[in-house]
């Protein structure tokens, strides 16, 4: 059954995962932490099984993760690159059934869940708030952790602006003034055209189920932003910035560079 985890102290607000209530998710409420695992590991091309983990786990991990952070931002952060380890190395647990029960010793996922959280949090580097592009709000970690495996699998250009769009709000005219700024000779037109296929290829690629769960019959892609309100954001200058190495949660890093050594 679903985890009924409390927050350590009343100060730690639980945030509310509206996935949780979706039938595709209720539907796996019966089954085990095992059998989810194992439903995971058999359906590599499906999302449900991690989400419905995130919604039986959520609140725990998040627990220790804001008593641990040193601001609500760094949280979700911190929150969500956790949950995206989790999904990179879920796939390998061993959890039969002959060590799946109880006593000293027996495999838990809650314990290992535990230590996955316990080592990102002493492992991670948290940058400082102002470099955090993330919100919960916008994107819960199933959803984020799903959309960056489909990103992955765009062409270079496409998923350029894709980040651009998604993560930084820009304008098909800031767009195409950065690309051609970087020698790529796009109008603003052709930068709307791109986008539309872009975010067409992004969801195509993105599983089934997490599109019945996260979009329904909507998109992904968000409303541009008029040119004379975009400049009112505060958004870091990107000029020279490598924006191929952004992810959705807005920060720039080498691979790998999110952990300490």
């Amino acid at each position: 059954m679903f985890s009924t985890a409390q927050p350590m102290s009343s100060t730690a607000h639980i945030p509310d995962f509206p996935e949780c209530d979706h039938r595709l998710v209720q539907s796996l409420h019966h089954h085990s932490d095992r059998e989810l695992v194992q439903l995971f590991q058999r359906h590599g091309d499906a999302g449900r099984y991690f989400t419905a983990i995130f919604c039986r786990y959520s609140p725990m991990v998040y627990s220790l993760i804001r008593h641990s952070a040193r601001s609500p931002v760094q949280a979700e952060y911190l929150f969500a690159l956790t949950w995206r380890h989790i999904l990179h190395e879920l796939g390998g647990v061993d959890c039969p059934e002959t060590i799946a029960g109880e006593g000293p010793g027996a495999f838990t996922l809650q314990n290992w869940l535990i230590n996955i959280t316990a080592l990102c949090i002493n492992q991670a580097v948290v940058p400082e708030v102002e470099s955090i592009h993330y919100a919960l709000d916008q994107a819960t970690p199933p959803l984020w952790c799903y959309v960056e495996q489909a990103l992955d699998r765009l062409p270079a250009v496409e998923r350029l602006i894709t980040v651009m769009a998604l993560t930084f709000r820009w304008s098909e005219n800031r767009i195409a003034a950065y690309l051609q700024a970087e020698g790529e000779s796009l109008t603003a037109a052709e930068v709307r055209q791109k986008l539309g296929q872009a975010f067409q290829h992004l969801e195509a690629a993105l599983p089934e189920d997490i599109r019945q769960i996260y979009l329904g019959g909507g998109s992904l892609r968000p409303e541009p932003l008029p040119d004379d309100l975009e400049g009112l954001l505060n958004v870091p200058d990107l000029d020279g910035a490598d924006l191929a190495g952004f992810d959705l949660v807005g920060t720039a890093s080498e691979p790998g560079g999110e952990w300490a050594n």
